[in-house]
C-alpha cells in the first residue's frame, strides 16, 4: 500500500502501480522523475521484491544525481521504518562500467591495477597528440582551406582556428569509433582494403592510434574504454550476465534520453530478455546529443517495443500556464511548421500539463505578460546592456526574487558577469566552471609556485607577497601599508641579497641601517621566513610541496579542503607526466585559476545548487547547467539563427570555421569518411560536402 500521506499526481499513480517487467517512462521539465524512481526503488524494497542478497539497480548520469538519489530513497525508507542503506545500489552509466570491468578485467584485457583518466586529462591528452599531428602535417589542411597571405600565422598558430579544429574533429573521430567498438588497427586494416580516397580518416587514426598508445603507457582507460570494455566483459561471459542479473533483478534508468547505443546494450544485457527494466527520460531535453554519441532515439525507440509498458510524466508544477503554453507551442511548431522538414522530428509529446488541484507543487499564478520575447535585432554587446538594464530595473521592484541569465556558452556567460559587475550588481557565477572562491584560492597557489619557479625574479615574488597579504585588502587604511611592502619588494635588484644574505649583500639589514620603518622591517622578516620555508620545500613531492605553501596562505578550512584536493590532483598530473617540474604544475594551476578548466572546490557554491539561496543576486549559467534549476525570472539570450539555426540558406553554423573553403563542416565530413569506411556500401561512397550539407 501506498501511504496516504503521499499526494500522487495521475501520471504517478499509473507508475507506481509497476511490479514487473520493462516500462518505459516520458517525463516533462519538473515532473518529479527522480521522485518518482526514487519512489518506486523504495515500494519495490518495502513489498519483498529483492531477496536479501539482491539490490535495486539504479542507474543516472552524474554524481549529483547519485547523491541526490541516495537522499530521497534514504528518506523514502526511514518514513516507512526500514534501514536505508541496503537493497539498492546507485551508480553513475561510467561507474557501473567500471564495477562490470573490475569484474573481469582479463576479458578487458587489462590489469588489475588499471586507472581511469578523467575528460580532463584526456582532453590533455588528445590535445597534445593533434597539434604534434598539425605541426608535423602543415600541408594537410591547405586543400581545405581558403585565407589571405597575412592569415596565415593567426590560422595556424591561434589555438582557436586550425589547431582547435583538429583537436575538434579528431575528439569526434575517436568517440564514434570507441562507440563502433573499432580499434586503431582494425580501423586501419579497413583503409588498406578500401578503393576510395579518405584523406580525414587517415588522419584520424593516426591521433587515434597515437591516443590508444598515450594510455596504454599510462595503464588508463578513458570513459568511452570503460563502455566498450563493460560491454566486451559480460558479451564474452554469460555466467558473469548471469551473476549480475541475480544481484541486480531490477534496474531503474534516469535521464534515459541521454544513453548511447553501447550504454543502452549494456543495461538491456543486464536486465536480459525477460527482466525487470524501467527507463525514464526527457526526449526533448537530450542535452548529451550535441556532443556525445548518445541520443534520444534510442528511449523513443524503446518506448514502442511490444514488450514495454508505455507511460508518461506529463503533469509539472514548475511554470506558469503561459510558459507551459509557450513550451507546448514549440513542440507543435516543430513538428509541424519547422522549415526544415528534418527537424520536424527534434521534439516530441507529451505536452507538459499543469498540476492537479491539491498538488504539493502548485503552479505559480498566471502572467502571460511576464513573458517578453524580444524581436529587435540586437548585437551581442547591445543584448548584454540590454539585459543588464532590464535585470536592474527588475531588482529595484523585486530585491528578494531569484533570477537567471542562460548563455549558450561559457564564454558568453563570463562577458554577462563583467557587465553585471561594473554595475555593481551581485553576481553568481558558480554554474558557467569553477566557481569565484575555488578560482581565487587556485591562483593563490599558482602565484606561488610562479614565482618557485623563477626564484630571482623580484617582480614575482612581489606578487607572491600580495598573494601571503590578500585577506588584508578589505581594510583600504591597512592595505597602503602592505602596498608599499610591496613596492619594496619589486625594487629588489638582487632577491638573494634579501632572502638569504650573505657576503655579496643583505638587503634589509641595509634598510634596518637607513632607518627603515621598524615595522616594515618586521613585516619583511616574517615574509622572508616563509619563503625559505617554501623554498626548502620544492624538493618534496608535489602535492607536499601545495599542502606546505597552503598552510601560510589560508584558515578557512573549504579552502584548506581545497588545497589537499589540489594537492592530490597534482599529485596524479606528477604520476601521469613525469618529466613535469613547476612550470608545468603552475600552468594547470593557472587554467583553473582562469576557468578554463572545471575543478570542483569545497565552498558552498560548489555543492548542489540551489537557487534560492540567491535571492536578488544574478545567477549566471549555461543552458546546459541551468536543466533541472528554477528561478523566478529568466532571462534566456542568444537566441539567434547562430546559436539555434533552422537549416535556411542564409544561416551560419558554429561548425563552419571562417577558413575552411564552401563553409565545409569538417566534423561532419569527417564523421562521413569515416562512416563510408566502416559501413562500406558500395552504392553510398564519399561526395565532399555533401555531410556539411545534411549537418
Amino acid at each position: 500500500m501506498i501511504p496516504e500521506v503521499t499526494i500522487l499526481r495521475p501520471g504517478q499513480k499509473k507508475i507506481l502501480k509497476y511490479h514487473s517487467g520493462k516500462m518505459g517512462i516520458s517525463a516533462v521539465p519538473g515532473s518529479g522523475k527522480t521522485w518518482t524512481l526514487s519512489y518506486l526503488a523504495a515500494k519495490l524494497i518495502r513489498e519483498g521484491a529483492i531477496d536479501i542478497n539482491q539490490e535495486i539497480l539504479i542507474v543516472t548520469l552524474v554524481n549529483a544525481a547519485v547523491d541526490n538519489f541516495s537522499i530521497r530513497i534514504s528518506h523514502q525508507l526511514l518514513a516507512e521504518d526500514l534501514l536505508p542503506g541496503f537493497g539498492y545500489r546507485i551508480r553513475t552509466l561510467h561507474g557501473l562500467a567500471n564495477d562490470i570491468v573490475r569484474e573481469r578485467p582479463d576479458l578487458a584485457g587489462l590489469g588489475t591495477g588499471y586507472q581511469i583518466i578523467d575528460e580532463v586529462e584526456a582532453n590533455r591528452i588528445k590535445q597534445s597528440i593533434a597539434r604534434d599531428w598539425l605541426n608535423a602535417h602543415l600541408d594537410f589542411f591547405e586543400p581545405y582551406l581558403q585565407y589571405e597571405d597575412y592569415q596565415r600565422d593567426r590560422l595556424y598558430e591561434n589555438k582557436n582556428n586550425l589547431p582547435y579544429l583538429v583537436e575538434s574533429i579528431a575528439s569526434a573521430f575517436i568517440r564514434l569509433s570507441k562507440d563502433r567498438q573499432l580499434t586503431p588497427k582494425a580501423l586501419r586494416e579497413k583503409l588498406n582494403q578500401s578503393q576510395v580516397s579518405l584523406p580525414l580518416v587517415e588522419m584520424g587514426i593516426e591521433i587515434y592510434s597515437d591516443y590508444q598508445d598515450a594510455l596504454n603507457y599510462r595503464g588508463s582507460v578513458d570513459f568511452d574504454d570503460l563502455i566498450r570494455l563493460a560491454l566486451r566483459c559480460l558479451k564474452s561471459d554469460p555466467s558473469l550476465v548471469d551473476i549480475l542479473q541475480q544481484r541486480w533483478p531490477y534496474i531503474l534508468e534516469d535521464e534515459a534520453q541521454d544513453s548511447s547505443l553501447l550504454q543502452q546494450e549494456i543495461l538491456s544485457l543486464l536486465a536480459g530478455e525477460n527482466g525487470n527494466w524501467v527507463r525514464v527520460g526527457d526526449p526533448n531535453q537530450a542535452i548529451y546529443e550535441t556532443f556525445t554519441t548518445a541520443s534520444p532515439q534510442y528511449l523513443l525507440d524503446f518506448l514502442k517495443r511490444e514488450d514495454v509498458e508505455e507511460r508518461s510524466l506529463p503533469e509539472s508544477g514548475r511554470s506558469t500556464l503561459s510558459m507551459i503554453n509557450l513550451a507546448n507551442h514549440l513542440i507543435d511548431w516543430t513538428q509541424n511548421e519547422h522549415p526544415n522538414p528534418e527537424a520536424r522530428i527534434a521534439l516530441n509529446p507529451p505536452f507538459i500539463k499543469p498540476t492537479p488541484p491539491g498538488d504539493p507543487q502548485p503552479n505559480p499564478g498566471d502572467c502571460p505578460s511576464c513573458i517578453k520575447l524580444v524581436e529587435k535585432a540586437l548585437s551581442p554587446e547591445q543584448e548584454i546592456r540590454f539585459v543588464a538594464d532590464a535585470i536592474e530595473a527588475f531588482l529595484q521592484d523585486h530585491p528578494d526574487k531569484t533570477i537567471a541569465i542562460l548563455a549558450p556558452r561559457n564564454n558568453r556567460g563570463f562577458k554577462f558577469v563583467d557587465e553585471l559587475e561594473k554595475r555593481k550588481i551581485p553576481t553568481v557565477d558558480s554554474l558557467l566552471q569553477s566557481t569565484s572562491a575555488t578560482r581565487l584560492s587556485t591562483g593563490a597557489i599558482a602565484n606561488i609556485l610562479h614565482y618557485l619557479s623563477d626564484p630571482e625574479s623580484s617582480q614575482k615574488l612581489s606578487l607572491a607577497y600580495k598573494v601571503w597579504r590578500r585577506a588584508e585588502r578589505s581594510d583600504e587604511e591597512n592595505w597602503a601599508f602592505y602596498k608599499g611592502n610591496i613596492s619594496l619588494i619589486r625594487g629588489i635588484d638582487h632577491v638573494e641579497d634579501y632572502l638569504w644574505p650573505g657576503i655579496t649583500g643583505d638587503w634589509l639589514e641595509s634598510m634596518r641601517q637607513e632607518g627603515s620603518d621598524p615595522q616594515i622591517i618586521g613585516e619583511l622578516e616574517a615574509f622572508r621566513e616563509v619563503v625559505r620555508r617554501w623554498q626548502n620545500a620544492v624538493f618534496l613531492p608535489i602535492d607536499q610541496l601545495i599542502l606546505t605553501i597552503s598552510q601560510d596562505l589560508f584558515l578557512d578550512p573549504s579552502e584548506l579542503a581545497l588545497a589537499h584536493k589540489l594537492s592530490s590532483l597534482l599529485r596524479q598530473l606528477g604520476d601521469a607526466h613525469p618529466d613535469w617540474r613547476l612550470p608545468e604544475f603552475t600552468e594547470e594551476l593557472a587554467n583553473i585559476a582562469k576557468n578554463e578548466r572545471k575543478f570542483l572546490g569545497f565552498s558552498q557554491e560548489d555543492e548542489a545548487f540551489n537557487p534560492d539561496l540567491y535571492p536578488g543576486q544574478v545567477v549566471v549559467a549555461t543552458m546546459h547547467k541551468a536543466k533541472g534549476l528554477e528561478w523566478d525570472c529568466v532571462f534566456l539570450t542568444a537566441v539567434n539563427n547562430y546559436n539555434f539555426p533552422s537549416g535556411a540558406e542564409f544561416d551560419n553554423f558554429q561548425s563552419e570555421k571562417w577558413f575552411v573553403k564552401d563553409h565545409l563542416n569538417m566534423e561532419a565530413e569527417l564523421i562521413n569518411q569515416l562512416k563510408t569506411l566502416i559501413e562500406a556500401d558500395p552504392f553510398d561512397w564519399y561526395q565532399p560536402g555533401r555531410a556539411s550539407m545534411d549537418a
